[in-house]
């Protein structure tokens, strides 16, 4: 088949597999969000834009001065309206105050790039140029906070996902891909956009060379890599379960931490999930497996769990914050550095409301230690690898003050820095 009808493929093998999904939007539709004044609003003329995109944003009327932003990308054949309309984002929005970016593909069967060359490099072309775009103007024109950008995905958007958190890991703070593949198994240099055996769960890497791959993302980078949830269904019958392995090797190992679970739970009857890294909410990686599920996802609630996972659901305004609107951020510096450790700093900011404690959670990347921390009460998991950190004494700020706290990381050969994880109130 000659490469130019490829991408034609693309669509029409996933299309079979999205009607399920198309049908329960349909249905769905009578309860898009409408509780607000606030709308879906497509936006021209957003930036660089090199394949086309358009872009739509709905920004909730609850929405604070420097709400979180999320991406939500839709699956192939899909557009942003319809994925505004058939999942709960928007929703979410209305109910946690962080505005919701709705991309569309406008290429022949409404897939994202997520083959081409230019696609897997950071500023290399195509899609996640356009999409970066969008999140720069929605930093700039409804001041959306740059140190809360995330990013979630249905199939293809799913793909575009893992693409986004290796080309941009210094833009995207987690993200949550349903039913995709890891950064670069899809992969191809003929011009097509479908990779049969990718799909068909045929490419298996070891953990490392997944690793490196995503990190070719961003050559050089060394800065704080981003989260992942990833789901996947059993019976997915077009991007084969296998890759659901796969991606949790990736991302295990771009965040420096074990493939063993730290944690594993039964959230629902069909449910699986495993956290690695962290038991907690906002564990490095958390993969979820939906025993007998196709390729129809997210499902009802699934959204609210990859906001809850982002650290979005804690209150209105989000940052992970406890009750009564109190949030808080954390924000990493490097310090000084000698041949066998380093130092790091980590900043907690109250938001627009006065806080009463904080807690954070700094994970180093084996066989990395903490010897020495100053200005808070440290504890540690069991694999002395995540040190939960609180205030040394009266954790009370103001709106908008800071306090700082540091520790020592004894390298081990390893230099990479450490993943910040979101600062919770009570």
């Amino acid at each position: 088949m000659p490469a130019s009808r490829k991408p034609r493929t693309l669509a029409t093998t996933l299309l079979t597999a999205v009607l399920p999904l198309l049908a329960a939007l349909l249905l769905n539709t009578v309860s898009a969000p409408t509780a607000s004044a606030a709308s879906l609003t497509e936006v021209t003329g957003f930036g660089t834009n090199p394949s086309n995109l358009r872009m739509h944003v709905y920004v909730p009327d609850s929405a604070p001065a420097r709400p979180a932003i999320v991406v939500a990308i839709h699956y192939c054949t899909g557009t942003g309206p319809g994925f505004y309309a058939g999942t709960e984002f928007a929703s979410l929005a209305d109910r946690y105050g962080f505005l919701v970016i709705y991309p569309t593909a406008t290429r022949s069967g409404g897939c994202y790039d997520v083959s081409s060359p230019g696609a897997l490099r950071r500023g290399g072309g195509s899609d996640p140029v356009g999409i970066m775009s969008m999140v720069t103007y929605a930093q700039q024109r409804y001041g959306g906070d740059p140190d809360r950008v995330y990013v979630t995905g249905a199939s293809s958007g799913a793909m575009m996902t893992n693409v986004l958190l290796g080309d941009y890991p210094d833009v995207f703070k987690a993200g949550a891909a349903f039913a995709g593949v890891p950064f670069g198994c899809f992969a191809t240099t003929d011009g097509s956009g479908w990779n049969s055996a990718c799909a068909n769960g045929q490419i298996s890497r070891t953990p490392q060379a997944w690793g490196d791959l995503a990190r070719s993302g961003h050559p050089g980078y060394t800065g704080a890599r981003p989260r992942m949830q990833l789901w996947h269904g059993t019976n997915d019958g077009t991007l084969h379960y296998n890759n659901f392995g796969e991606e949790i090797k990736q991302w295990t190992n771009v965040l420096g931490v074990s493939q063993t679970p730290a944690a594993t739970d039964y959230p629902q009857a069909n449910r699986i999930r495993t956290r690695y890294g962290a038991t907690g909410a906002q564990a490095p990686v958390e993969a979820i497996s939906v025993q007998g599920g196709g390729h129809d996802l997210p499902q009802s609630g699934m959204a609210a769990e990859a906001i809850a996972f982002f650290g979005l659901a804690g209150s209105s305004g989000g940052g992970g914050g406890g009750g009564g609107g109190a949030t808080c951020t954390a924000t990493y510096r490097a310090g000084t550095s000698w041949a066998d450790r380093f130092n790091g700093e980590v900043t907690i900011t109250a938001g627009t409301t006065a806080i009463t404690t904080w807690t954070t959670t700094v994970t180093v990347r084996s066989p990395q230690k903490i010897s020495t921390t100053w200005n808070g009460t440290p504890t540690w998991d069991t694999t002395g690898n995540i040190m939960t950190m609180k205030p040394a004494g009266n954790g009370t700020l103001a709106p908008g003050a800071s306090t700082t706290f540091g520790f020592t990381i004894m390298t081990n050969g390893n230099t990479q820095p450490p993943t910040i994880g979101n600062c919770t109130t009570t």
